[in-house]
């Protein structure tokens, strides 16, 4: 098959998780023998602050991480169509795109294209910016590919789209994986972005007091840290170290003893059921995790036993001492995490349910051209 992709990037996980994924699933549908070929815009935010703050190392970095992936760069006024979807087979279009690509896309599959077309949505835009997503045009595209069910259904129920299918996320388990040779550190790692004041409440409580509270040799990395939650960091004993690629993660993962999910507001409230793909990748690196509070409602893990769920700041407390005081249940946690992913949540998994998902909808398309 040819499949063609426009996302936000391939090249920068700058604040930008939707990258981890989509290079795991590129990297296995090329394993598996798939032509495919990856748009994004030259522009991009993500993309352009990575070179603003590390430079073209950093992209040569990520290009010796992952020697078989690259993207081709288009400008929206210059782009064509005919030549850019020419031979596809499937077309994937994710929702950080532009209105007026989404829309363009969704007209050259109505006008020209005997390509499958799919939305990929991986955000809480659905709810919280919902004026924006009723915007885009999908009326010619065969689906949307939703990042948990309840986002699925609110697809459904708007009317935004004809179908949509559940599709989470995973872990790469090629990059994403135990390294036992690496030398303990510390404590705590936490790898995540500030954001926009979607959990900096629950950073605090959960993140912050427990580290400072317990004494813990802590450190976390990420990007968008104001000046603010740096003053926060210090206060709490946290050694900030900023930006990590994610390719990087599991070497970091392994040189501490646990580490935290504190899930964005948007999730907790109004989208139960979806974790951040960063769960995932951490169970794939072996690391214990304790979770602030959040709905499995999907029956993607069991809790308790892939992780703990602390209800509050006290009881996240106590998981974190208990965990990094008792060998033997760090290692059931480690054991139970990377056995889940394994089994059930490895981008190889995505892609099988996607070309499920592809061979339903040609059989759909077959039904309607001869009905």
């Amino acid at each position: 098959m040819h499949i063609v992709m426009f996302y936000h990037s391939l090249l920068s996980d700058w604040n930008h998780g939707n990258a981890h994924f989509l290079r795991g699933v590129v990297s296995e549908l090329q394993r598996r023998g798939h032509s495919v070929t990856v748009y994004e815009p030259a522009d991009g935010w993500s993309l352009s602050n990575l070179r603003r703050d590390h430079g073209e190392r950093a992209v040569a970095d990520f290009k010796k991480a992952y020697p078989g992936l690259e993207s081709r760069f288009y400008k929206l006024d210059r782009l064509d169509l005919d030549a850019a979807l020419d031979g596809a087979d499937l077309v994937i279009v994710h929702e950080w795109s532009d209105h007026e690509l989404v829309q363009r896309i969704g007209e050259h599959r109505d006008r020209s294209g005997d390509y499958v077309l799919l939305f990929h949505d991986t955000h809480h835009r659905s709810v919280s910016e919902r004026e924006s997503m009723a915007r885009y045009r999908l009326e010619h595209y065969d689906g949307v590919l939703a990042f948990g069910e309840v986002i699925r259904e609110l697809y459904e129920r708007n009317g935004w789209t004809r179908r949509a299918f559940t599709w989470h996320e995973a872990a790469d388990t090629r990059i994403f994986r135990p390294r036992p040779d690496e030398a303990r550190e510390g404590d705590l790692v936490w790898i995540g972005n500030w954001g926009d004041g979607e959990r900096t409440e629950e950073l605090q409580r959960y993140l912050l007091d427990p580290a400072r509270d317990l004494r813990l040799r802590s450190v976390i990395h990420g990007v968008r840290y104001p000046v603010s939650a740096l003053i926060a960091l210090a206060r709490a004993g946290v050694d900030y170290r900023g930006f990590l690629p994610n390719y990087r993660a599991p070497e970091v993962f392994a040189r501490y003893s646990v580490t935290v999910h504190v899930p964005r507001r948007p999730y907790v409230e109004a989208l139960p059921g979806i974790p951040t793909i960063r769960v995932f990748e951490a169970l794939a690196c072996g690391i214990p995790l304790v979770s602030a509070p959040w709905s499995d409602s999907e029956g993607l893990f069991t809790p308790g036993e892939d992780f703990l769920i602390a209800r509050d700041g006290a009881e996240m407390c106590r998981c974190l001492r208990a965990v990094i005081a008792d060998t033997a249940m760090a290692e059931e946690l480690s054991r139970r995490g990377l056995e889940t992913i394994r089994s059930r949540h490895t981008c190889a998994h995505r892609v099988d349910e996607l070309m499920s998902i592809y061979d339903s909808i040609g059989g759909v398309k077959l039904q309607e051209r001869t009905a």
